[in-house]
């Protein structure tokens, strides 16, 4: 019973120490809006989010970069490349991984882009009813 409540106690610890708005980006479970609307909502929350990738996802989290910046929503604040060890368990070897951090901001107009897709919501709602 001891072990599993100092397990328990370890597994708290580790989630605590993670930053609330970072985003983890997979490449193959969510798809690329998915990453666009909650970096849009953190954004809301945090003022600021920070996309989080490696390997083959790095191009995922570049695109939802791209397309936040070229629709007026956020703006680059900090990008940092770096490799990661990572180990491979079925080898038994440790593998090296690309990984990167794009930390973005919001623009001066991200609240009212926001409330202006929120009023287009509202609207096509209207329309079909």
């Amino acid at each position: 019973m001891e072990e599993i409540t100092e397990g328990v106690t370890n597994i708290n610890i580790a989630g605590d120490s993670q930053k609330k708005n970072r985003i983890q980006v997979s490449n193959t479970k969510k798809p690329l809006f998915f990453y666009v609307n909650l970096a849009k909502r953190y954004m809301q929350q945090h003022n600021e989010v920070e996309l989080s990738a490696l390997g083959m996802a790095i191009s995922t989290v570049v695109s939802v970069a791209e397309i936040l910046k070229n629709n007026g929503f956020a703006g680059e604040k900090k990008i940092t490349t770096s490799t990661v060890e990572i180990r491979d368990e079925s080898r038994g070897r440790p593998i090296s991984k690309a990984k990167i951090e794009i930390v973005l901001g919001k623009t001066e107009k991200f609240d009212e882009l926001m409330a202006a897709a929120a009023e287009e919501r509202a609207g096509d709602g209207e329309e079909q009813t």
